[in-house]
């Protein structure tokens, strides 16, 4: 059940239960922040096995939605939904289309996009209950997969970290551990391939190994010898809460950098563990938000081009974001915390700003929004 202590933890301005025992939905929509514009921020569904645990994971996603938001320099909010059920097995077009009409009911507030456990085809069902919804196929005048803009984004981001650690960002012979071979995993995997990077892979489902080996060369190792690779860098693609007490001991990496959401089991703990080991830390929602990119792109008019360059960008966010860390001597969770923070100060700022058209104030307001 939601409270308003938890509510306040983070700040959420708005936590939604859905449900509808026809169609067999059990969904919780949160919304963090809007002063940037519009929450935007994928629909998961999980398996989860409480609705406590479905709500604490929805308030922390959609927190790092309004930071990932804020330093992509995106005008939009954060948010982030949650559906409980198998995605395997309960997946149906009643089900999305009853989820759509409660998101067409926050009218705008809230616009929705695919994650883990949901797809193209789920987001379509969506799309036929409300507008408020991204992440549809290019058939539709969406972006499909945001997977290869993710991808590179990690990709740009792995890059920017390697130039800091060793003074030029070539990961040719650079030793890589990658967690998970899901889309982003494949496709991040080609580009380092590409580039010359030995690749460790593993993840826990084998048919995805098997696909990701049909591209590129690596090494398969099995899920829990991932963390004891004397690798260079470790990019984590799956799973979140990955650096904990239990695996931080066991890194020899130099880098860790990978699109996985919450990959800091706790935040304050163990970002400030990387930053005594001297692991340099790509934070999460700063390097995979290529997604969030992607389909930010659709409501301007899709196009891939303009969406890569835009991730390309994340090379730069991520060297302004090391250099605030080493300058501060803080971890680089907290420096691109910071970052993200000043600009939702700053718009804030702007948007408190009158502009009203009527009378004195309203003329007045209007000057000064015009400087």
């Amino acid at each position: 059940m939601v409270n308003f202590e938890m509510m306040e933890t983070f700040n959420h301005e708005q936590v939604i239960y859905c449900t509808n025992k026809e169609a067999g939905l059990r969904a919780i929509i949160a919304i963090h922040n809007t002063t940037l514009g519009p929450a935007l921020g994928g629909t998961r569904m999980w398996n989860y096995t409480t609705s406590e645990a479905a709500l604490k994971d929805v308030l922390r996603l959609s927190r790092g939605m309004t930071y990932k938001a804020a330093v992509a320099g995106l005008n939009l909010g954060g948010g982030k939904a949650v559906i409980i059920g198998d995605s395997a097995t309960q997946k149906n077009e009643v089900l999305f289309r009853t989820f759509g009409k409660f998101v067409d009911g926050l009218a705008g507030r809230y616009i929705t996009a695919e994650d883990v456990g949901t797809d193209v085809r789920d987001m379509e069902f969506v799309r036929m209950e409300t507008k408020y919804v991204t992440g549809i196929s290019k058939a539709l005048g969406g972006s499909g997969d945001p997977s290869p803009v993710t991808a590179y984004g990690v990709y740009v981001g792995i890059k920017a970290c390697a130039h800091e650690k060793w003074g030029n960002d070539s990961l040719r012979g650079r030793k890589v551990a990658v967690q998970g071979a899901g889309h982003v995993a494949r496709y991040l995997c080609e580009h380092l391939y590409n580039e010359g990077a030995e690749i460790y892979v593993t993840d826990i489902v084998e048919s995805k190994v098997k696909r990701l080996l049909e591209t590129v060369k690596a090494h398969v190792v099995k899920p829990d010898e991932i963390y004891d690779i004397d690798a260079d860098i470790f990019a984590p693609t799956a799973l979140g809460a990955i650096i904990n007490d239990e695996t931080l001991p066991r890194f020899k990496f130099q880098i860790i950098a990978g699109g996985a959401n919450n990959q800091l089991e706790d935040e304050s703990k163990h970002g400030q563990a990387l930053l005594q080991k001297g692991i340099l830390y790509a934070p999460d929602y700063v390097i995979n938000a290529g997604g969030l990119i992607n389909v930010a792109n659709e409501l301007e008019g899709y196009r891939q081009d303009r969406a890569m360059k835009q991730a390309e960008g994340i090379y730069d966010v991520l060297k302004k974001i090391i250099d605030t860390s080493k300058k501060e001597n803080i971890p680089t969770h907290v420096a691109s915390n910071k970052i993200a923070e000043e600009r939702l100060c700053q718009v804030g700022n702007i948007r408190k700003i009158y502009t009203g058209t009527s009378g004195f104030s309203g003329r007045l307001g209007e000057l000064t929004a015009g400087r």
